[in-house]
C-alpha cells in the first residue's frame, strides 16, 4: 500500500506556531564550516532527483512502514531533501529539523513520540502539519567522516523500532553514504586533474620564458621545413621579424651550396639513422647578407610514433667564420715563414682564447640579467613581498619598506602575519595558508584582490593584492605585489557621493531620490506604516532671479534646503530634483495628520523673507502629496507621479497651498 502523501508544509505557518515558544536548538558540530564546503563542492544540494536515491528512500518506506522517508541534507539555514518519498516539501528551515540533531550522532536517532521529547515538543512539525510522532535518522558520512545528513524515516504515529529494522536503516544509510563518496572521489580526481593542468601550465609558462630569453636562435620546423615557432634571438641572426619568418620554411633563407647536405642529414634523422646532427651551414638575411650559423637538430616524435616537428638550435658563427678566414689568409701568407706545428699551436690558441672569452661573455650576460632584475623588483612601483610555506618573509623591496615602514632587514625572516596584517585577519590568514597547503584551495591565488593591511606604527590601509604561488624543490614559494590604493578608494568614494549629491544644496538628488524611495516603501511594508511623499515647488522663485540674479537665486535655494532639512526628523529624506524643485520622505506615519502638520509648518517656514544682500526675498511653495499604504501595489514611480500631479493642481488652483494626490 502506496504511504499517504503530506502536499505541503507552511514554513509560514510553522514560523507562526514557534512565536513565544522555546525549541531546543540543536548545537552545530565542531567541523561546520568543513561540513558545509563539501556539502556544497559535490553539487547535491538543488539537483533533480535520482534513482539511486530513490529507490532507497522507496525501500525504507516499504521495509520500515513508514508514510515518509527522506534522505536529508542539513545546509546552513536548511535542511534539503535530496529524496523523499511522502513529502512534496523540498526544504524546511534547520532551526526545525530533526536531522540538525541527529548528524550530532554516530549513531542513529530515533524519536518514538516526539511530543514526549523536550527538544521535539513544541517544534512547528510535531504540533502541525506533518504531526511528526515517530523520527529515526542514520548519519550520512562522507569518507573523511564528515556527517552531511542523515536517511530518516517519519511516521504520524508512536513507533517503537526492533534491532532488525534499525540495522536495516543502517545499511540503507551505508548505501547513500557509499554514492555520495563514489561522488567524493570524483571530485576529489577533478581537483587533482586541475592541479595537474596547474602544473603543466607552469611548465609551459617556464619552457617559454627560457624559448624567448635563451642567447642561442631556437625553432620548431615542421616536417615540411615550414617554422612553427621561432624566437627573438633567430630573428635578430637573420633579420626577419617573427611573423615574417613565419611565412617562409628554412629551405628560403638556406644558401644553395649548403640546402642538399643539410636535407641529406634531415632525411637521416626522419629516418631514425641518426638521432640528432650538427652542421654549419649559411642562411641568407633579409638584406641578402649571408650569415654563417651552427645547427643543431633533434626531432620531436608523437604519441603514436609519428614525426611532430624538428627542433633546431641555431647559433651565430658569423664572426668566427670570418675570423677562421682571417687566419687561413695569415697562415698562407707565412706557412713559408713558420713551420707547421707553430702555426697549429697559434690556430689552436686562437680557438681557446675564442672559447674562453665566449664563456666570459655569457657569464657576464648571465649576471647582468640577474641583476636587472633584483633592480626592477627593488625599484618596483607596488611592493614586492616574498615568503615560503610557513609564512616567513624571504624578500621586501624598497617599496615595502616605504608602505609599511619596516626596513628589509627588519622584516626578512619574520613571520607575514606579525608585519602588515591586521589582527583581526590573522587567524584566517593563517588557516587559509594551511588550507591551501593541505588541499590546494584557496581565493586569494593569481587575482587580484583589496585587502586591509597595517603598517609599523599600527595604522591601516586599503592595498590591492596580487599572489602567485610556485612549486620549487618540492616547497611551495609565494610571491606577492600590493600596491596602496588608499587614496584610490577615498577619490572613488568622494566621485560616488558626489554622483548623489546636488552640487548646491549637498542634497540627495534626483538619482539619489529614486534609490532612497524603494527602500522607504520597503520598510513601510515591513513596520506596517504609513510613508508620504511630498513634491514641493517654490512659487516666486523665477522673480527673483530676474530681479537679483542668479547668485541671489542659488543663495535662496541654499537657505530653502536648510529650512527643509531642519523642518523633518533624521529619519526623513529632503531631495532637490533640480531647479526649484524638492521632495521630502516622511516615514513611519500614523495617518494624514502627521503629514498635514508637517506641510503646514514647511509652508510657513518657507514664507519667511530670505535675506538678499541690504534686501530681502519672499517666496511661497506648492505642495503636492502622496501617501504610501503598507502591502499597496504603488510603484515608486507612480509616487512620484501621484504627489506631482497633486502640486499642479496646488499651482493652477491657488499656489502657496498643499494638496494630496489619488
Amino acid at each position: 500500500m502506496r504511504p499517504p502523501v503530506v502536499e505541503k508544509i507552511d514554513i509560514h505557518l510553522c514560523r507562526k506556531h514557534n512565536q513565544g515558544v522555546i525549541m531546543t536548538a540543536a548545537a552545530l558540530p565542531a567541523n561546520e564550516n568543513e561540513r558545509i564546503a563539501l556539502l556544497h563542492a559535490l553539487d547535491l544540494l538543488d539537483s533533480p532527483a535520482e534513482p539511486s536515491f530513490d529507490r532507497i528512500t522507496r525501500l525504507v518506506a516499504r521495509t520500515l512502514r513508514v508514510p515518509i522517508a527522506l534522505v536529508s541534507l542539513v545546509d546552513t539555514n536548511r535542511q534539503w531533501f535530496k529524496s523523499r518519498v511522502g513529502l512534496d516539501a523540498l526544504e524546511t528551515p534547520r532551526e526545525f529539523a530533526f536531522c540538525a540533531h541527529a548528524i550530532l550522532q554516530e549513531s542513529p536517532m530515533i524519536v518514538g513520540d516526539a511530543t514526549k521529547d523536550d527538544r521535539f515538543a513544541d517544534n512547528p512539525l510535531v504540533i502541525g502539519d506533518p504531526s511528526i510522532r515517530f523520527y529515526a535518522g542514520a548519519p550520512i558520512v562522507t569518507s573523511g567522516g564528515l556527517v552531511l545528513g542523515t536517511l530518516c524515516a517519519i511516521d504520524s504515529q508512536p513507533r517503537v523500532l526492533m534491532q532488525d529494522e534499525i540495522d536495516t536503516l543502517i545499511d540503507l544509510a551505508d548505501l547513500v553514504s557509499k554514492e555520495i563518496q563514489q561522488r567524493e572521489t570524483a571530485l576529489l580526481a577533478r581537483t587533482h586533474m586541475e592541479h595537474a593542468q596547474s602544473a603543466i601550465e607552469v611548465s609551459e609558462s617556464h619552457f617559454r620564458s627560457i624559448f624567448e630569453r635563451a642567447a642561442l636562435g631556437i625553432a620548431l620546423v615542421a616536417p615540411d621545413g615550414g617554422w612553427i615557432s621561432v624566437n627573438q634571438s633567430l630573428c635578430d641572426i637573420v633579420g626577419y621579424s617573427q611573423t615574417e619568418l613565419l611565412g617562409l620554411t628554412f629551405q628560403d633563407i638556406t644558401h644553395p651550396q649548403d640546402l642538399e647536405t643539410d636535407l641529406s642529414l634531415l632525411q637521416q634523422l626522419v629516418e631514425s639513422q641518426i638521432d640528432h646532427y650538427q652542421l654549419e651551414k649559411r642562411y641568407f638575411r633579409k638584406t641578402g647578407e649571408v650569415v654563417w650559423i651552427s645547427l643543431s637538430v633533434t626531432k620531436q616524435l608523437a604519441a603514436n610514433g609519428e614525426l611532430e616537428y624538428f627542433i633546431s638550435f641555431i647559433e651565430d658563427i658569423h664572426a668566427r667564420k670570418e675570423a677562421e678566414a682571417s687566419l687561413a689568409t695569415l697562415r698562407r701568407d707565412l706557412e713559408h715563414r713558420v713551420e707547421e706545428r707553430t702555426h697549429e699551436l697559434r690556430t689552436a690558441n686562437e680557438m681557446l682564447s675564442y672559447s674562453m672569452a665566449q664563456q666570459v661573455s655569457y657569464q657576464k650576460a648571465l649576471i647582468k640579467r640577474e641583476a636587472e632584475l633584483s633592480a626592477v623588483i627593488e625599484n618596483a612601483n607596488d611592493a614586492y613581498v616574498c615568503m615560503d610555506q610557513a609564512g616567513v618573509v624571504s624578500d621586501w623591496n624598497q617599496q615595502a619598506q616605504n608602505t609599511f615602514g619596516w626596513s628589509a632587514e627588519e622584516a626578512i625572516g619574520r613571520r607575514l602575519e606579525e608585519l602588515i596584517i591586521p589582527p583581526r585577519l590573522r587567524e584566517a590568514h593563517v588557516a587559509g595558508m594551511k588550507r591551501y597547503l593541505r588541499s590546494g584551495e584557496s581565493r586569494m591565488l593569481n587575482q587580484r584582490l583589496e585587502l586591509s593591511a597595517m603598517r609599523r606604527d599600527g595604522s591601516t590601509l586599503l592595498v590591492e593584492v596580487r599572489v602567485r604561488a610556485l612549486d620549487l624543490d618540492g616547497q611551495k614559494i609565494f610571491s606577492a605585489f600590493l600596491h596602496d590604493i588608499t587614496e584610490r578608494k577615498h577619490h572613488e568614494e568622494q566621485r560616488e557621493h558626489e554622483a548623489r549629491h546636488d552640487a548646491l544644496t549637498g542634497l540627495p538628488n534626483r538619482r539619489a531620490l529614486f534609490e532612497i524611495l524603494p527602500q522607504a516603501i520597503a520598510r513601510s511594508n515591513r513596520n506596517h506604516t504609513q510613508t508620504a511623499l511630498l513634491f514641493l515647488d517654490l512659487d516666486g522663485f523665477k522673480a527673483v532671479n530676474d530681479t537679483w540674479g542668479h547668485e541671489a537665486g542659488d543663495s535662496l535655494l541654499k537657505e530653502i534646503a536648510s529650512r527643509l532639512s531642519n523642518c523633518v526628523r533624521e529619519t526623513d529624506a529632503v531631495a532637490r530634483l533640480g531647479g526649484d524643485e524638492f521632495t521630502l520622505i516622511l516615514e513611519g506615519l500614523s495617518g494624514r495628520e502627521a503629514t498635514v502638520w508637517v506641510a503646514e509648518k514647511l509652508l510657513e517656514t518657507i514664507s519667511i523673507p530670505v535675506p538678499i544682500g541690504a534686501a530681502s526675498a519672499q517666496v511661497s511653495a506648492s505642495i503636492g502629496i502622496a501617501l504610501y499604504v503598507p502591502d499597496s501595489d504603488m510603484s515608486p514611480d507612480q509616487l512620484v507621479t501621484a504627489a506631482d500631479a497633486a502640486m499642479y493642481e496646488v499651482k493652477r488652483a491657488s499656489k502657496s497651498g498643499y494638496r494630496f494626490g489619488n
